[in-house]
């Protein structure tokens, strides 16, 4: 964690009845000060005429000291101690002698002469020790979830995410925002993954769905007259998981009235300042902006980390009366010729280009051109024998290539092409160390309203039904629905969608022919929306929000590459929680009381 989280804790607020310090605050301002000490037993070391324990609490860690000499009791008691046993200690902070000074912790200048002790409770041996957790299997961490997160690293991860939804409150509450909480047993509508139903006891043979997202709520909420709202949600979505995705997790929702996207862009500017100060690290304000075509054309992804400059370039024009039959293939079906150039090429071996071109085929690209650029600014490529001198020359030409240069090159229609360099983008930035430390934040806007679904064979929402069409592209609903601009834009930190929103849709009319684009029928509509809908009819302001990862974002401002390390409890991959081994059976008498009936093995 790039930053300590502990810094402005107000420590005086943690002294009771039994403690009057913290483990981790003391210092050698406390020499010779006597304080009463709570918490676990880290370590213990018996040296003979001696015994060290650490005791740890949430702050830190602190060196005990018991000695034969001073306290009988207490070194009897000591000799008893185990790891995890739980400890209410009295004793005088002294001066560690230089040669045993820990520079490695806060406490390491001073150590604790203990003269009374408490065995407060005592403790199984641990299934993991805390300074070996990178090495114990996960399963095994979830399962003890509880010893898990007494390590200081779990600590710190749960305190960000305290301080992160703390300051949401603040900022957010600071600006007009009403915390206005919506239901978790709603109403199954499709919004792109599975619902996780809820069966009704009192309504036979109907279902409750966990809300995916409190979106309609909120809108209803400000067509309601409450002109800014938010919610920090909990959020149900039942999709296959990865290590930024869980099953349930928790959304910063807001809804504003009377905006245009450069006021909802402004809030969430000034909240993640707002975050960010809290913890000291500067981020550049307003942020970047690129449009959606910028995004992909230039980084090939409409999530592109920041952090570093390299940057796809169009080499179509250089090919056009190419006699390299792959590229003039391409071009004559409307294709597109990019490429990437970074420097270091003597860092790839023969084999490292030939995973990258397994890499670009893997990601549906029908191969990858390289080349390296040698001396003379000759270029070495299996290619060359079917390149021209001329466009061999225009090549180094329009990319300034020098010496040591390698040239990555796919040729494939617009979005495979961008898409494919986009990965290799993010490949080549880890291979060759020239990721930027700190966090660039950037907006991506001006979305098409619509994607083509290639399984299913239909036009569906690149983000959701109810995103506002842009005023310049409503008009091609009719006639042209792929070319229609949405008005929705993307919070990306670091590679990473952070957040999602849009100006809203506020006229029924324009709302039924988005439905009617993507073939819901009216029965469908009126099924699944038409609450919502019928809402439209009676005044509805124009207005927009947005929705925040919550768990996404304490992942990256901690460092962290899993999502499961910033909840409390979360699940497995198989959406299975180890400390509780939920999912589990139910009694049939549960099963009948909500009217379930289960099939057997055999389908019956």
């Amino acid at each position: 964690m790039p930053f300590d989280i502990l810094k402005n804790l107000d420590w005086s607020a943690h002294k009771t009845a039994l403690r009057t310090e913290l483990c981790g605050r003391l210092d050698k301002s406390y020499m010779q000060k006597e304080v009463t000490l709570c918490g676990w037993v880290n370590t213990r070391r018996d040296h003979g005429k001696l015994i060290f324990i650490d005791l740890r609490d949430f702050s830190g860690l602190v060196q005990l000291v018991f000695d034969p000499a001073k306290s009988q009791k207490s070194y009897r008691l000591a000799k008893k101690i185990r790891s995890e046993f739980v400890l209410m200690v009295k004793g005088k902070v002294a001066e560690r002698s230089p040669d045993t000074i820990n520079k490695e912790l806060k406490t390491g200048e001073i150590e604790v002469s203990i003269s009374e002790i408490e065995i407060l409770n005592g403790a199984k041996t641990p299934p993991f020790l805390f300074n070996e957790r990178e090495k114990v299997d996960e399963m095994t961490r979830l399962k003890y979830r509880y010893i898990d997160l007494r390590g200081g690293q779990m600590q710190k991860n749960i305190r960000l995410r305290h301080l992160i939804a703390s300051k949401t409150r603040d900022c957010l509450n600071s600006k007009g925002f009403l915390e206005i909480e919506t239901p978790i047993l709603a109403k199954s509508t499709p919004e792109g993954a599975r619902d996780f139903l809820v069966p009704s006891r009192l309504n036979p043979k109907k279902f409750y769905a966990l809300p995916q997202s409190p979106q309609l709520f909120k809108q209803i909420l400000v067509f309601s007259g409450f002109d800014r709202v938010y919610q920090i949600a909990r959020c149900f979505r039942d999709e296959d998981l990865r290590a930024d995705r869980q099953p349930e997790f928790t959304q910063v929702d807001l809804e504003m009235t009377f905006v245009r996207e450069e006021d909802v862009m402004g809030v969430i500017e000034g909240l993640m300042g707002s975050i960010f100060g809290a913890l000291g690290i500067p981020i550049e304000i307003p942020f970047k902006r690129l449009t959606w075509q910028q995004a992909i054309e230039t980084y090939g992804t409409d999530k592109p980390d920041m952090r570093f400059s390299l940057t796809i370039k169009d080499i179509s024009s250089l090919f056009e009366d190419t006699g390299f039959k792959i590229f003039n293939n391409v071009l004559k079906k409307g294709g597109v010729i990019k490429c990437l150039v970074c420097g270091q090429a003597g860092k790839f071996s023969r084999k490292d280009l030939d995973q990258l071109v397994d890499m670009a085929k893997s990601y549906g690209a029908g191969g990858l051109v390289w080349a390296k650029v040698g001396k003379g600014l000759d270029l070495q490529s299996p290619v060359s024998k079917f390149l021209s001198e001329k466009e061999k020359r225009s090549l180094v030409d329009k990319l300034d290539l020098e010496e040591d240069n390698l040239v990555i090159i796919v040729a494939d229609d617009f979005l495979i092409t961008c898409q494919i360099l986009g990965y290799i983008r993010d490949h080549l930035a880890k291979k060759l160390g020239i990721i930027g430390k700190g966090f660039t934040p950037l907006w991506v806007y001006d979305f098409p309203l619509f994607e083509w679904d290639q399984k299913n064979n239909c036009l569906t929402p690149m983000h959701h039904p109810f995103t506002s069409p842009s005023d310049e592209t409503v008009s091609m609903l009719d006639k042209d629905p792929l070319k229609v601009k949405s008005r929705a834009y993307d919070l990306v930190l670091n590679g990473e969608e952070i957040g999602g929103g849009s100006i809203r849709i506020a006229d029924i009319n324009i709302q039924k022919k988005i439905f009617k684009t993507l073939e819901f029928t009216e029965h469908m509509i009126e099924k699944n929306f038409g609450f919502f809908i019928n809402s439209l009819n009676y005044g509805v302001p124009p207005h927009g929000g947005i929705a925040l990862g919550m768990d996404r974002i304490v992942m990256l401002l901690g460092g962290l590459s899993n999502i499961r390390d910033v909840i409390a409890f979360p699940k497995t991959q198989s959406a299975v929680c180890m400390l509780t081994d939920s999912p589990s059976s139910v009694t049939r008498e549960q099963l009948n009381e909500v009217h379930i009936d289960l099939k057997d093995d055999d389908g019956q």
